[in-house]
């Protein structure tokens, strides 16, 4: 199935006509996100379906994340649940690149962004293998797991390390957040 998109220029245009899902985790969302959007992140998006069908009756979403990925991912699920939607093509990334602006909220902590984390966490346990690897030579497959994970990730446009990741406490949404935004998206 073809995910529909829009560019950052067009989707800049008709915002007003949008209701944007932003579909990071809620560090990301905090770091800068396009105006308007609600945050509601991908691996919660099948517990969404019910406010997203409303708000897909009153008009077209847009679906955002950082590059595109996460949101062409999330159009799919959507899709499959009869609800319409288009996905930003290169995400918040591109939106902010183009020159448009990114809303931060008040008083919130950014947190890094996804792929951020990956490259840290990635990063860490590959060193961690080599230098404990070492003094005892098993702890050398560590590194080897790791790359061949990366290689995977690559080669199917997934990335596992990114989904045990998000399931951290700073990359989840407090009940209360995700609540008052499934109340907007149902009832807005």
């Amino acid at each position: 199935m073809t995910t529909l998109t829009t560019d950052p220029a067009r989707a800049a245009r008709r915002l007003p006509q949008y209701t944007v899902v932003d579909v990071r985790t809620p560090g990301e969302y905090a770091s800068g996100h396009v105006p308007g959007a609600h945050n509601v992140p991908l691996d919660h998006l099948h517990s969404a379906l019910p406010a997203l069908k409303a708000a897909a009756a009153r008009g077209e979403i847009l679906v955002v994340c950082a590059s595109g990925n996460r949101s062409a991912t999330a159009c799919t699920e959507l899709a499959g649940a009869d609800i319409p939607a288009v996905s930003l093509e290169g995400g918040t990334t591109a939106w902010a690149d183009q020159g448009h602006p990114l809303d931060r909220p008040a008083g919130a902590r950014a947190s890094w962004a996804m792929e951020r984390q990956v490259r840290l966490a990635a990063g860490s346990l590959v060193v961690l293998g080599l230098a404990v690897g070492t003094r005892w030579r098993a702890a050398r497959w560590i590194s080897a797991a790791v790359g061949s994970g990366l290689v995977f990730s690559a080669a199917t446009d997934t990335c596992g390390m990114a989904a045990v990741l998000s399931r951290l406490p700073h990359n989840r949404p407090r009940p209360a957040d995700l609540d008052a935004t499934l109340e907007a998206l149902g009832g807005a």
